[in-house]
């Protein structure tokens, strides 16, 4: 009796303290905690991540951001911890450092969330430049006393060029001729001249169109200064069949350093008319009587058969006057990042598609929305659009998935955002909530097990597939009569 009474304080003493969060502000010189003589000191970082983000700063300009976030080790030291401080130190032409410091708004009562998931927290800021290393350190406050060793986490991250599909978005690429796509399309006329069309920029006046081979065949300038389909005879000194066309723009902002496009020299279409058309006229005579023959069959058939469908739907509508379609139901599916995408996710969307009617969000498919809104106010989002949320579970980890999966031998893991950690926080904030509850699922293949991190979801319903798809098909046909059933109220 005692130990469930101490149980159920523990659960309203959770309940009644609400979690830490931070709060961030600049500060590049020492922190005042520094100057005290501490007892105790926090630990150090358990994980610390650096991503780039994209964020609108006009209609028609973004700025690119860093994305840091960290994971606190769960330690007792988490009780004395106060702030953590991030630096950023970057190399370019000049080097530059700055620093942000987060405050957490309330004291850490226990080592990881009362939900069971260890402590995480991001931050979004540090403007992201072209083709720039960084070094990225992050510390504990309280840290560590005058001559001390301080525990401290660090990582680097050098941002990529404007081919990169997220800078390309940076005002300095856009200029530099990153969205522009001349479309360039170029054909052999014969041994001597090579006609090449392309689609000119406004950003620019001048271009030069390139034929080359092992040696440079032949080139021509073009003068354009908008956007217009333009075309140019080039003259070439030698075999121009599967040479390259290289298409060099002089931009305002970029002069003879701008994104430069290629093409490949294809043969151009034979055109000769006049002797395809006696062709034609010889082959329709003597085929024109078999033709007519044809005609008047296919449009016998034609005929009885839209009679033959138009008695089907009349006797169907008479026999079945009250059938509708139950509406699709929409599913989020989460899933580790260690689950072969292609041998097991894949797999799970097409039986959810094909067998149970049902509507599949996937992070791997919206990546660009997830840049745009970050992962966490996108998951959120997706959370309340679903019906049903469905944690997918595997043991069987290959090493060998093909190339689409995200892993193949002797080559490294895609870096990808790993939203299961993040799904897994939403549904425990559900736990008090049985209505919201009654939206989560878990789905395994084999006998796979929760992990420990995440045993909370020993809570929800659990299938396996394919031994239990007769009741997981029921458990989705409930959802669609529901939602059925509200639309007709």
């Amino acid at each position: 009796m005692s130990l469930a009474l101490l149980s159920l304080a523990a659960l309203c003493w959770g309940a009644a303290s609400p979690e830490p969060t931070i709060q961030c502000s600049s500060e590049n010189g020492p922190s005042p905690e520094w100057k005290v003589h501490h007892a105790l000191t926090p630990g150090d970082l358990r994980e610390l991540r650096v991503e780039p983000v994209k964020t609108r700063v006009a209609p028609e300009e973004h700025s690119l951001l860093m994305n840091i976030s960290w994971i606190l080790r769960a330690d007792a030291s988490i009780l004395m911890l106060k702030a953590t401080k991030i630096c950023v130190t970057s190399k370019n032409n000049f080097q530059t450092y700055s620093c942000v410091r987060c405050n957490y708004t309330e004291a850490f009562q226990s080592q990881t969330r009362p939900s069971g998931g260890k402590w995480m927290f991001s931050y979004i800021g540090f403007p992201v430049e072209l083709n720039t290393v960084y070094f990225v350190g992050a510390h504990n406050i309280p840290s560590a006393n005058i001559n001390e060793d301080g525990p401290s986490w660090s990582a680097n991250f050098t941002s990529p060029g404007c081919l990169d599909h997220i800078m390309k978005y940076k005002k300095k690429c856009i200029e530099a001729g990153s969205l522009w796509d001349p479309n360039i399309t170029a054909c052999k006329k014969n041994e001597k001249m090579v006609e090449v069309n392309f689609t000119t920029s406004p950003l620019g006046d001048r271009y030069m169109a390139l034929i080359q081979s092992n040696a440079v065949l032949g080139f021509s300038t073009v003068w354009k200064n908008k956007l217009t389909r333009t075309s140019v005879v080039i003259p070439v000194t030698g075999e121009s069949e599967g040479a390259v066309v290289q298409l060099v723009p002089y931009f305002r902002t970029c002069g003879h350093d701008c994104i430069r496009h290629k093409g490949t020299v294809m043969l151009c279409p034979k055109t000769g008319f006049h002797n395809t058309l006696d062709n034609n006229r010889r082959v329709l005579g003597g085929w024109l009587p078999l033709l007519l023959a044809a005609l008047l069959v296919a449009t016998w058939v034609l005929m009885v058969g839209i009679y033959l469908l138009w008695r089907h739907e009349r006797i169907k509508k008479t026999s079945f006057p009250d059938t509708t379609l139950l509406p699709p139901i929409k599913v989020l599916v989460v899933y580790p990042s260690e689950i072969c995408f292609q041998h097991t996710v894949c797999y799970f969307t097409e039986f959810l598609q094909n067998h149970c009617r049902s509507e599949v969000i996937l992070e791997k498919w919206q990546k660009k929305k997830i840049a745009e809104m970050g992962p966490v106010q996108w998951l959120t989002t997706q959370k309340k659009a679903a019906d049903k949320v469905i944690f997918l579970l595997s043991n069987d980890v290959n090493t060998t998935c093909d190339g689409t999966c995200g892993r193949s031998k002797g080559s490294p893991r895609e870096n990808s955002q790993d939203l299961f950690p993040l799904a897994f926080n939403l549904f425990c904030s559900d736990l008090r909530s049985q209505t919201r509850l009654h939206k989560y699922m878990v789905v395994c293949f084999k006998d796979a097990d929760t992990k420990d991190d995440y045993s909370a979801l020993n809570a929800c319903p659990k299938y396996h597939l394919m031994k239990d798809t007769t009741a997981f098909c029921k458990e989705l046909l409930h959802i669609k009569e529901n939602v059925s059933s509200e639309k007709r109220s």
